[in-house]
């Protein structure tokens, strides 16, 4: 609740400090938020507020790829603010030394040998490292680990 809370105020003070860009893009937000809320009729806590977030990051950052190879410096400059505003609702991010260490720590916790148990590995890390690292990422070094590499 405390995200969406938080929410709410940056989008009233957006408003009184006259900030377009950043009031469009937090209104953006907050109805992917609302739209997820009433389509599934319950009240999203942080978590879900955080995965809905990554989801239009991660929209934002192919958006801004693509503008780049079509030499849309313009439309890619505006993905690229959107990302930073959108940013800053994520938790600090994971260094790689930590990152290192919630996987090998997940790979001893389920006893995993082989990527047949990757999906397992991957629920562990999932729930402490949601919205502090980029999870295809995560995903790619833990079937390196897993695949002897």
């Amino acid at each position: 609740m405390a995200l969406k809370n938080q929410l709410q105020e940056d989008i009233k003070a957006a408003m009184r400090a006259r900030e377009s860009e950043r009031l469009t893009t937090l209104r953006m937000l907050s109805a992917a938020i609302k739209q997820r809320e009433v389509d599934e009729r319950s009240e999203l806590d942080d978590a879900a507020v955080l995965q809905i977030t990554e989801k239009l990051i991660k929209q934002r950052r192919e958006a801004a790829g693509q503008y780049a190879e079509a030499g849309r410096s313009e439309l890619e400059a505006k993905e690229l603010s959107e990302i930073e505003i959108l940013s800053a609702y994520l938790p600090e991010p994971l260094s790689e030394a930590e990152l290192d260490q919630l996987i090998d720590a997940a790979i001893a916790a389920a006893g995993a040998t082989s990527l047949k148990q990757m999906g397992q590995v991957m629920n562990a890390i999932r729930g402490q490292a949601q919205g502090r690292a980029d999870m295809g990422a995560v995903s790619k070094r833990v079937k390196n680990r897993l695949s002897g590499g």
